[in-house]
């Protein structure tokens, strides 16, 4: 082109006009009567002509070769975005399994914003999911903060989370094996829960032969050993702690109860021997009794009226290798009729406020026979002892409560065994749990005698529903 831009700018006019020229010529079909000049001029006009087609033929092939290059380029970037963001590896979708297709790709790109970043999304991959646009990048575990890149994750609230990491967070685990619960054949989780304690645990642990604590009846957790004491029973630690284990110990919790007794213008005349024995000692004693009713299937204490030896606990016994309680010392102790009631015996090993309860009970057993009632049917007698020992025990959950509040007003804390005075806070827990097991027993003697008789003396007080048991044998209604 550099060539034709000079003649151009020499003799474009003249080129221009001879060019027309030529065509009027050739028209009227004269050019056979030229002159010889006229044809040599005729030829470079040719020339000329020739060069102009083939400049302008190459450069407009020139303009076309770049603008096909330039389009090229713009639709192979075109099409690569489209085939990435159709593409993406492993798009993830919630646990019900809809799976979350990309937005197709747009021309233009800017009304698509990242839910994390907040930032435009150019070409590239890009996840549709919870109804935004993500950056792969962003869109992670609410838990672990790093990215979901599964097929599959889960949600709860509007957080995604990976299905691992909801398990660990929301899937409970078992209290008992700490594995998480298995789902049943629905693909429900299943498991069972105590109605006070609420320990979860998997179902197969009631029959695999987890043991229970002999007191509070919570299961025995993996990494915790319970005591086991000689007669079979397990007691855990936290029960082991105010377990009251031999019958010196249980002296000053009888008088607790003698003195709660006279509280209520109830004062038990005679001395009636206590006696903590071992539950062989105290089956056999139940075998030997005629009279009185026993709550089945474990009898905790007994109030007895016949004349027996009985083997009682004298020391302490001492826990061993193994949390097996060794050194058990017991001595005969002969029964001797002097009135109504010889003795009242309590299984020992267990927690003061439960000993306390069941210590509660055969009292009252002993004092409806020393005052002379008739012979009650099993639901009134069962349950009007019943009512006695919740009303221990609510006492003494007031009492817990209140020297609690003391001795946290205090600037110098005590803290004492359950024993000496200050309560420890789970022997408030349990004290709750057994006044619980009172007012939930299900049996018909003394779960339902105790509602009877609970609500008799709501209605009528202490001393009208005795008197009207004295005269009828019932409970007041």
């Amino acid at each position: 082109m550099g060539w034709l831009s000079k003649i151009f700018k020499g003799s474009s006019h003249k080129v221009s006009e001879e060019r027309y020229n030529w065509k009027e010529r050739h028209g009227e079909d004269t050019v056979e009567n030229e002159p010889s000049s006229s044809g040599d001029a005729w030829s470079e006009i040719e020339e000329i002509d020739r060069a102009i087609a083939l400049s302008i033929s190459e450069e407009d092939q020139k303009r076309k070769n770049i603008n096909d290059e330039s389009q090229l380029k713009e639709d192979e970037q075109l099409a690569k975005a489209i085939q990435e963001s159709l593409t993406v590896e492993s798009p993830p979708r919630h646990e019900n399994g809809n799976i979350y297709q990309p937005i197709p790709f747009p021309y233009s790109t800017g009304f698509r914003i990242c839910a994390g970043c907040n930032t435009e999304i150019g070409y590239g991959r890009f996840l549709n999911c919870m109804g935004a646009v993500w950056h792969p990048e962003c869109f992670r575990c609410h838990a672990c903060h790093q990215p979901i890149c599964d097929y599959e994750f889960s949600m709860s609230g509007n957080y995604p989370y990976h299905k691992t990491c909801y398990k660990e967070h929301y899937h409970p685990k078992c209290d008992i094996c700490k594995h998480f619960i298995p789902t049943n054949a629905a693909g429900l989780i299943e498991y069972r829960a105590h109605p006070f304690w609420v320990q979860k645990y998997c179902p197969f642990h009631e029959h695999d032969g987890t043991p229970r604590c002999c007191s509070c009846e919570r299961m025995e957790p993996r990494e915790t050993r319970f005591v086991n004491l000689d007669d079979g029973r397990k007691l855990c630690l936290e029960c082991l702690d105010s377990a009251i284990m031999d019958t010196n110990e249980c002296q000053p919790l009888y008088l607790d109860i003698q003195e709660f007794y006279e509280g209520l213008n109830m004062k038990v005349e005679q001395q009636v021997p206590l006696l903590l024995v071992e539950r062989q000692a105290l089956n056999e004693a139940m075998d030997g009794e005629r009279s009185g009713h026993h709550h089945m299937p474990e009898t905790r204490g007994l109030c007895l009226s016949e004349e027996q030896t009985v083997s009682s606990i004298s020391k302490r016994p001492r826990i061993g290798a193994g949390n097996r309680v060794m050194n058990m010392i017991t001595e005969p102790y002969k029964l001797i009729r002097r009135c109504d009631v010889t003795a009242i015996l309590i299984l020992y090993g267990l927690p003061r406020l439960l000993t306390g309860s069941i210590l509660a009970h055969e009292m009252m057993h002993a004092w409806l026979r020393l005052q002379g009632y008739r012979t009650l049917s099993q639901d009134v007698e069962e349950g009007i002892c019943q009512v006695l020992a919740h009303l221990w025990l609510q006492s003494q959950i007031m009492s817990i409560s209140g020297s609690n509040i003391a001795s946290t007003s205090s600037s110098t804390p005590v803290l004492r065994s359950s024993k000496q005075g200050t309560k420890s806070p789970f022997e408030r827990k349990l004290g709750d749990f057994f006044k619980h097991q009172i007012e939930s027993d299900t049996s018909p003697v003394y779960g339902n005698g105790f509602r009877a008789g609970n609500h008799a003396v709501l209605k009528y007080g202490l001393r009208r529903t005795l008197d009207h048991i004295r005269l009828t044998g019932s409970f007041p209604y």
